[in-house]
C-alpha cells in the first residue's frame, strides 16, 4: 500500500527535515507573508525559467501546480514556469535579458543556472544573495558541497540555490555484454578503473570483429575529474582568478586512456549523445550524467528492419587506478534575480518548499536528478516515499545516491570566462581523437595495417604538441 505524502512527512522525523520545515515559516527573513507585501488576498507572482524537457519538465510542472494549489495559495504566491529549451537556449535567454538586448524578455525571478552563467550574471549585480533567508540549522540540512558551489566569494553567500543535482555513472547494455563476458571471462569489476575499461575494450574489439565497447558524454568532466583523481586541479581559482594547473604527466594519463583507445577503435562517439550510440549498437557502454539515464534505450536497432531488446546495468563511474575517490558534482541550481523584496522572498519560499524531502524525492523519481538534502538523499527515504519507482529508476538513483554519499564531489569554482574555458576542455581531446580515427579508418580501407595506420598518432611528440597547444588555449582565460 502506498504511503501518503502527509504520512511520509511525518515518517521523515529527522532533525534535518524538522529544520527545513521550521525554516519555511520561522526564520526572521522568511516570516509570515503579512510582513512582506504578499498574502492570499494580495498574491505575488514569480516566474521560473528552466531547460527541462520530457519527463523532467512534466514532473517539475506537476510540482509547481501542487505548490500553487497548496502552500502557494496559503501564502499568496503564484509560480509561473516555462522551459526555454536546451541548456544553451536558457543561458542565451538569461544573458540576453540581463544585457537588455532588443527583443529579449524580462529577467525571470528564478532561473536554472550553472556556476559560470550565474557568476556572469552576479558580476552584473543582478543576483540576490539568499543566505539571509536561511538559519545555520537550515543550511546544515543541505549537502554542503552543493551550497559551496554558489558561494562565489567564500563568505557564506548563496548565489545558486541547490534544487536538484546529478553525478556520473557507467551505463551498460547488459544484454550484449553477457555473451562477450562469458566468452572472454570479463567481469563488471574490470570496468571499475579507466585502465581496466581500456583493457576490456581492447578485448571486446577483438572478440566483436572490430566494434567499440565504450563512449563518453561530457569530455570536460573526464578531464576535470580524471585530473582531480590524480591530485591535479586543472582550473585553480582564487578570488575569481584562474590559473592552469594541468601537468604534463596527468595530461598524458588522460590522453592514454581516451585518445589512444579511441584512435585504435576501442572507444567511439558517433551520435549526438552516447545513448544514441547505444541505440544503434555502435557501443555497449558509456559514462554519462545520472539524470540522462532516462534516455537509455530499451532496444538496439541493428538495421532498418532488425532490433532486439536490451537491459540496463548501472555501475559506478570508472576512476583512475590508485586515484582518489572523486566524482563529478553537476546539475544546475536555481538563481534568484535581485528585485523587489517580496518577489525575492516569495522565490525563496518556493525553493524551500521544492526541496522539502517529499517534494525533492518526487522530482528525483520522475527525473533521475538527485535530492539536495541529507534527509532526502537516502535510498531508504526514497523507497519509503510511497512513489512508484521503476526498476530502471531504482538502479539509477541507487548508484547515484551511493556515489554522492561515499565519494568526494568536485565541481570547478566559477571564474570569468569559465564556460568558454570548459568548452575548450570539452572538445580538445574528443575532436582530435575523432579526426585521427577517421584518418586511421581511411588508411585501413586503403590496405594499411593497423600498426601502420596508427603509428603517426601514437608518438610522444604528437602528444606533446597537443598538450602544449591545449595549455596555450587555456591560458587565454587565466586571470
Amino acid at each position: 500500500m502506498k504511503i501518503s505524502r502527509k504520512s511520509f512527512l511525518c515518517a521523515m522525523g529527522t532533525s534535518a527535515l524538522a529544520l527545513i520545515c521550521s525554516g519555511c515559516g520561522g526564520s526572521a527573513a522568511s516570516s509570515s507573508s503579512a510582513s512582506t507585501g504578499f498574502s492570499p488576498a494580495s498574491p505575488v507572482t514569480i516566474t521560473v525559467w528552466t531547460y527541462y524537457n520530457g519527463d523532467q519538465l512534466e514532473t517539475f510542472n506537476r510540482l509547481v501546480e501542487t505548490f500553487n494549489d497548496t502552500a502557494g495559495k496559503e501564502k499568496g504566491i503564484i509560480v509561473e514556469s516555462s522551459s526555454q529549451g536546451s541548456v544553451n537556449d536558457l543561458e542565451n535567454s538569461v544573458l540576453d535579458a540581463a544585457e537588455g538586448k532588443v527583443g529579449a524578455q524580462a529577467l525571470p525571478n528564478v532561473f536554472l543556472a550553472y556556476a559560470d552563467t550565474a557568476y556572469a550574471i552576479d558580476q552584473m549585480g543582478l543576483l540576490a544573495d539568499l543566505s539571509p533567508y536561511f538559519t545555520e540549522e537550515e543550511r546544515a540540512a543541505y549537502i554542503e558541497s552543493y551550497l559551496r558551489e554558489g558561494d562565489f566569494n567564500g563568505n557564506g553567500s548563496i548565489k545558486i540555490f541547490p534544487s536538484a543535482k546529478s553525478t556520473e555513472l557507467l551505463f551498460l547494455n547488459d544484454t550484449d555484454w553477457q555473451p562477450f563476458a562469458a566468452a572472454v571471462g570479463a567481469d563488471y569489476s574490470d570496468l571499475s578503473t579507466m585502465e581496466g575499461l581500456v583493457s576490456t575494450a581492447e578485448k571486446y574489439y577483438s572478440w566483436s570483429g572490430g566494434k567499440a565497447l565504450f563512449g563518453r558524454d561530457a569530455m570536460a568532466n573526464y578531464m576535470l575529474i580524471g585530473a582531480e583523481q590524480q591530485g591535479c586541479t586543472i582550473f585553480e581559482v582564487e578570488n575569481g582568478k584562474m590559473t592552469i594547473g594541468l601537468t604534463e604527466s596527468v595530461a598524458r594519463k588522460l590522453w592514454d586512456n581516451y585518445y589512444v583507445p579511441f584512435v585504435k577503435g576501442w572507444f567511439d562517439a558517433t551520435g549526438r549523445f552516447r545513448s544514441d550510440d547505444i541505440k544503434t549498437g555502435n557501443i555497449i557502454g558509456y559514462v554519462g550524467s545520472s539524470s540522462s539515464a532516462t534516455y537509455f534505450p530499451s532496444q538496439v536497432m541493428t538495421s532498418d528492419t532488425e532490433n532486439h531488446d536490451i537491459e540496463l546495468k548501472v555501475l559506478p563511474c570508472p576512476k583512475f587506478k590508485g586515484g582518489a575517490d572523486v566524482t563529478v558534482q553537476q546539475g544546475a541550481g536555481m538563481a534568484v534575480t535581485d528585485g523587489p523584496a517580496e518577489e525575492v522572498e516569495a522565490s525563496v519560499e518556493f525553493l524551500k518548499w521544492f526541496t522539502l524531502p517529499e517534494n525533492n524525492i518526487e522530482f528525483a523519481v520522475g527525473s533521475g536528478y538527485l535530492p539536495v538534502t541529507h534527509a532526502a538523499n537516502d535510498m531508504d527515504a526514497i523507497h519509503a516515499s510511497g512513489l512508484t519507482i521503476t526498476p530502471k529508476m531504482d538502479a539509477i538513483l541507487t548508484g547515484a545516491v551511493d556515489a554522492v554519499n561515499t565519494w568526494e564531489l568536485y565541481t570547478p569554482r566559477a571564474f570569468s570566462g569559465g564556460a568558454d574555458a570548459r568548452n575548450v576542455l570539452e572538445y580538445a581531446l574528443s575532436d582530435i581523437a575523432s579526426a585521427d580515427r577517421a584518418t586511421v579508418e581511411e588508411r585501413l580501407a586503403a590496405g594499411q595495417s593497423a600498426e601502420e595506420a596508427e603509428a603517426e598518432f601514437l608518438t610522444d611528440d604528437y602528444f606533446t604538441r597537443w598538450y602544449e597547444d591545449l595549455c596555450a588555449r587555456l591560458r587565454a582565460y587565466e586571470g
